[in-house]
């Protein structure tokens, strides 16, 4: 953060609507406190946060702790919204997908978690708003802290996660399949469906745990750029109304 570029003070003064001249942004500095060497800077942070004092935000002047805890608490119903998402829609698709290996549905799903995957969140984002925003206009551009306005960020962070999800999924039943238990229970005459959802899909899932894990430390810490262009979470009293076509996004949200 020392290193980026960007002055903090002109920053602020900039967001306060402050006429920025040469002695305003020295004298600003010295009460934030950047006009000490970076060494001291940093000893009086680390010295705040090891009393459990994170300081005050350059911009607002508001608790940066606050300010944590709040987004900490966004983000975390975004992320379990797009685990849970993810999760209702890749794991009958990859269930299908190995059961049904290398035919036409196994070949179109996969070509379709191929390009999901493929495809960055940003990307996604924009073209969820275009086609559903402004095109069929079923949500609104600003998502609202409430379930509608949920569904579209949680989805854009989803694609790429159902794509990953539907392919180990696919992997791990099909090796499920093909282990000697699967051929005795058949010889034996048991259902397939209650091996499949009895004992494959049951062993299938340990490993598709320890990757939910890990995606839903990757959402905490990567779903910030998704938060912004939806303005997640938007206030539930903010009123929507649909606007005639040929409107832009910008306006509708003004």
């Amino acid at each position: 953060m020392y290193l980026s570029p960007g002055d903090p003070a002109q920053k602020k003064l900039t967001a306060q609507g402050v006429a920025v001249n040469a002695q305003v942004p020295e004298k600003t500095r010295e009460e934030m406190g950047l006009n000490r060497p970076f060494l001291a800077q940093y000893g009086s942070w680390l010295a705040g946060v090891l009393r459990g004092d994170l300081g005050t935000s350059f911009m607002d002047g508001l608790s940066a702790a606050a300010k944590l805890r709040k987004g900490v608490k966004n983000t975390a119903v975004l992320a379990l919204g797009s685990l849970l998402l993810s999760l209702a829609v890749s794991l009958p698709l990859g269930v299908y997908t190995a059961v049904r290996q290398n035919g036409l549905g196994d070949r179109l799903i996969r070509l379709c978690s191929f390009a999901g995957g493929a495809m960055p969140n940003f990307l996604i984002s924009v073209l969820l708003m275009y086609f559903f925003c402004i095109r069929v206009k079923a949500f609104p551009v600003i998502a609202k802290g409430t379930l509608q306005g949920l569904f579209l960020p949680s989805a854009a962070l989803a694609i790429p996660l159902m794509s990953r999800f539907t392919r180990q999924i696919r992997a791990q039943v099909l090796e499920e399949l093909g282990k000697p238990y699967v051929a005795g229970a058949r010889a034996r005459g048991v259902k397939e469906r209650y091996i499949l959802f009895g004992s494959v899909l049951h062993n299938a899932l340990i490993p598709i745990v320890t990757l939910v894990g890990l995606s839903a430390g990757t959402l905490l810490g990567g779903s910030v750029l998704v938060e912004t262009i939806f303005r997640w979470p938007a206030s539930a009293s903010s009123r929507w109304t649909p606007s005639p076509r040929g409107t832009t996004p910008s306006s509708r949200a003004s």
